[in-house]
């Protein structure tokens, strides 16, 4: 039998159209794989609905600017730290805690959020105030302060050592070592900062 060299080409189902919230899921996703990609500086509209396959009039009709978009894609994807661990003592806790942070900053919505902050320009950074005060800041410092008070309660930690300059040391210094000195958390280093910033900083006196 002879078959005919212009055979036709097998028809290919078609892409369902997506609407509603399965549609913005996929375009803030594609913003966070934007931003830890390319940064806020490389990021744009027409990036972002390429990466969620759609077009660039759905991604506008739903946030008029870059600035919405990505505080939205924050907001959305920003890892939680849901509880703050109970190993025994303070000094484990610390550790435990810090790593679970380091690892969020790493996540793609982590560095996502990292490209933001090291990027903005001031008044840029102020549309993303609230995103990062409620949903990095004042997380971490709630799970701190756990932690502070139980040791308090252990008699581990002094009783004056729960105060808002306590709580800020941590957060400011991995901001610190990762946003002016471009420079990573290892296991180690966490475990040094404990133990040479905070447990001397929370010691009961005299001990």
């Amino acid at each position: 039998m002879v078959t005919s060299r212009w055979t036709a080409a097998p028809a290919q189902a078609a892409t369902p159209r997506r609407r509603g919230a399965v549609l913005e899921r996929a375009i803030l996703k594609a913003a966070l794989e934007q931003l830890s990609t390319v940064g806020w500086n490389g990021l744009t509209m027409e990036g972002v609905a390429a990466g969620a396959h759609t077009g660039k009039a759905a991604v506008y009709r739903r946030w008029p600017s870059k600035e919405d978009l990505v505080a939205d894609a924050l907001q959305a994807g920003l890892p939680r730290i849901d509880a703050a661990p109970d190993l025994g003592s303070v000094r484990q806790d610390l550790v435990a805690l810090c790593r679970q942070a380091r690892d969020a900053m790493y996540s793609r919505p982590g560095s996502a959020l990292r490209s933001v902050i090291h990027e903005c320009d001031t008044l840029q950074a102020e549309r993303f105030h609230d995103v990062i005060v409620e949903g990095v800041v004042e997380p971490m410092i709630s799970l701190l302060r756990e932690v502070i008070n139980r040791g308090i309660e252990r008699g581990e930690v002094r009783s004056d050592a729960a105060n808002g300059y306590v709580y800020d040391a941590i957060p400011a210094m991995m901001m610190y070592r990762s946003k002016v000195c471009a420079s990573e958390w290892s296991d180690r280093d966490i475990e040094e900062m404990v133990e040479q910033l905070m447990v001397p900083l929370l010691r009961q006196t005299g001990v």
